[in-house]
């Protein structure tokens, strides 16, 4: 009976079209704040905050604070399969096509920094591809290391042991605001890019938080994470 109850909620929680477009919206892996669902599902700010709040509440959804923004995205990659499953009886829910953002310069959205480590497009993609590889495991936000990936960053000459002393985060998920994925923080991200400006892999651009990849970075990374930018 508990297992009919959960699935009738569930059903109640997908039959309403606004929270529908607004979970498809997020399928692709990305998080958006809530005036862009807002706009992709056509109902107003107010009404949207509704119905995120429920489907937080019902576990569909998470949020990610950054800074003074919120972003929500699908709580777990079972949600994403739940919702993909449901196209096979009925085609997906139309939703607003969410505008593209021309503010930022095309460099700065490749490749900048986020305080003390890598941010941007670069970052996003450098990251997913070291969880392909099984160099990093994911617990949420938070990653470890595996026995390649100790490996793997040692070769690059990190001293994992001096950044495990760290009194920061080892290795966690930062939100980027503009992939609206993940990219790599803690104390592993600050000691990564610190080591590919060393190697001379990136270059700062001056009086500027844009970083620029060289092609002796290019080559690093297809060798060290079988990785190409």
């Amino acid at each position: 009976m508990e297992s009919a109850m959960r699935i009738a909620k569930m059903a109640a929680l997908l039959g309403d079209p606004a929270r529908a477009i607004m979970l498809w919206s997020l399928l692709d892996g990305r998080a958006r704040p809530a005036g862009e669902l807002a706009f992709a599902a056509n109902v107003s700010a107010q009404s949207a905050s509704g119905h995120l709040a429920k489907l937080v509440d019902a576990h569909l959804l998470c949020v990610e604070t950054q800074g003074r923004h919120r972003y929500y995205r699908l709580a777990d990659h079972s949600v994403a399969l739940a919702l993909e499953s449901l196209t096979a009886i009925d085609p997906p829910p139309r939703a607003r096509a969410l505008p593209e953002s021309k503010s930022t310069p095309p460099a700065m959205r490749f490749a900048r920094t986020c305080y003390d480590h890598l941010a941007g497009e670069l970052a996003v993609r450098l990251l997913l591809q070291i969880e392909r590889k099984g160099l990093l495991v994911r617990n949420e936000k938070h990653f470890e290391l595996s026995a390649k990936g100790e490996k793997a960053f040692a070769q690059l000459g990190l001293d994992l042991a001096g950044i495990r002393r760290s009194k920061r985060q080892f290795a966690c998920g930062c939100l980027d605001w503009s992939e609206r994925q993940f990219h790599l923080g803690g104390a592993l991200g600050a000691a990564l890019m610190d080591a590919m400006l060393q190697r001379a892999w990136l270059l700062r651009v001056q009086k500027s938080r844009v970083l620029q990849l060289t092609q002796k970075g290019r080559d690093g990374l297809r060798e060290a994470f079988n990785f190409t930018a």
